[in-house]
């Protein structure tokens, strides 16, 4: 099932913050992305019915195995991403920006293509 890109933005933002801080709240996403509230609740209500994360009675966010899956993949895209782009040559934040949005609209296939490429060619 395909979820979308806003959806996929936010597990990886709690994946990133949960390996940094350990723990995650709603305000804790809302700073980081430079989102209102409101806007991070309502998501988070819906990544919780939809089965992607559960948040425990302190409001502490969790990651379900479906979420993680999902949060794996687009950091895993967003850092190979970004790196290939540096080595070409692109500055560094604009090329952090391009694999933010590139990431969620790449096909498996031609991201695992330069996975595959960069390996070959002993890059990261």
């Amino acid at each position: 099932m395909k979820i979308q890109e806003s959806a996929e933005m936010y597990l990886e933002t709690i994946f990133v913050l949960s390996r940094k801080n350990g723990c995650v709240r709603s305000i804790d996403i809302a700073v980081e992305l430079d989102y209102k509230k409101s806007s991070v609740s309502v998501a988070m209500k819906n990544l919780r019915e939809n089965g992607y994360i559960s948040v425990d009675i302190d409001g502490y966010i969790t990651l379900t195995e479906e979420g993680k899956k999902v949060a794996q993949t687009m950091f895993e895209r967003h850092t190979l991403l970004s790196d290939c782009l540096i080595q070409l040559g692109v500055d560094k934040d604009i090329a952090i920006e391009d694999a933010c949005r590139i990431e969620h609209v790449i096909s498996a296939e031609s991201f695992n293509a330069i996975k595959k490429h960069m390996k070959n060619a002993g890059c990261s």
